[in-house]
């Protein structure tokens, strides 16, 4: 059992950037074609090689699925060299798959890791989110709460009007109810077609993206991957599991997690300090994307300590074979 004390997060950090960095360099080439399972593809294959090369016994908790519906990257995966610390790895290799495919914005690679035992191990249903940015009360939001009142909370803690407030929904016909139940407070929805850990992110830097709060259902795995996101940028998240039918109760089970309506608080999911990075593939709120021109590629990557709230833009300019 890896202690907090064996993960020397500071030496790590750089490592888990250039895992980000080649798994999106890795996909560059399918931006735009049309084929998600291709760019997917080339972002795990590129993802596994590099967290091979680190000096970790890393345990993948929050991967590309159930062993036998993935083959590489799946949960229970072990990878790194195994000269290090045990590590828990949560990961989405490409963030956005169908952004990427349709070149549209906001796709990214992404990857969190944190001491072994240190992450919720969310099975594969879906997770009722929400989230809104650092300098709120505790609690100031909860899923308890109908959508009407979040946006009158938070409007009256930030000290503005309902009207002020923009909140971040994925775009599902399932969401049809709750959007309409917001934009009759007077707020404003940014509808996303896809990825909601950036969704999520976004709410932790309203002076660049705008976006106030971030509510709704998406993927119970990308709602870890958010909380460790937040737990490096401040801010603060509830999710609660969301179960369609007994062979998702089922995967719960197996998970190990007994208390099917349990809201999990943002350090629930995520329990110790964790690393953060991602990897802009196509350009965002968050982060740009890659840059291609002759005889060479950039990226950018955002870099985070949970631990130190340090958080780094690094850009990597690199030549390329033609």
């Amino acid at each position: 059992m890896s202690t907090p004390t064996d993960f020397n997060d500071r030496m790590l950090s750089l490592g888990l950037a250039r895992v980000a960095e080649q798994a999106a360099i890795a996909s560059a080439e399918w931006i735009g074609r049309g084929d998600e399972k291709a760019a997917d593809q080339a972002a795990v294959n590129a993802m596994r090689e590099q967290l091979n090369l680190l000096d970790i016994k890393g345990v993948v908790v929050i991967g590309e699925g159930e062993r036998d519906e993935a083959p590489m990257l799946f949960i229970g995966e072990e990878v790194g060299n195994g000269n290090g610390p045990g590590v828990d790895i949560a990961l989405d290799p490409l963030e956005g798959t169908t952004l990427t495919a349709k070149d549209m914005p906001n796709a990214l690679t992404v990857i969190a890791m944190g001491p072994r035992g240190s992450m919720l191990h969310a099975p594969d249903t879906y997770m009722d989110k929400l989230a809104v940015g650092p300098g709120y009360p505790d609690g100031i939001v909860s899923l308890d709460m109908p959508p009407a009142t979040r946006v009158s909370a938070l409007a009256t803690s930030k000290g503005c009007k309902p009207s002020d407030i923009t909140v971040c929904i994925l775009e599902r016909p399932r969401h049809e109810e709750m959007i309409a139940e917001v934009r009759s407070t007077g707020a404003s929805i940014r509808l996303i077609t896809d990825g909601d850990v950036a969704g999520v992110m976004h709410c932790a830097e309203p002076h660049l993206t705008g976006i106030d709060m971030y509510m709704g259902q998406g993927g119970a795995p990308e709602g870890v991957l958010a909380a460790a996101a937040l737990k490096c940028m401040g801010g603060q998240m509830q999710g609660r599991l969301v179960f369609r039918n007994d062979d998702e109760r089922g995967r719960a089970a197996k998970a190990g997690i007994t208390d099917l309506d349990k809201i999990y608080s943002r350090d629930e999911m995520v329990t110790a300090d964790v690393i953060f990075a991602a990897t802009g593939v196509t350009s965002g709120s968050i982060l740009p994307g890659i840059q291609r021109e002759p005889g060479m590629i950039t990226t950018e990557t955002l870099l985070m300590r949970s631990k130190t709230g340090s958080v780094r833009r690094m850009q990597y300019r690199n030549p390329v074979k033609s």
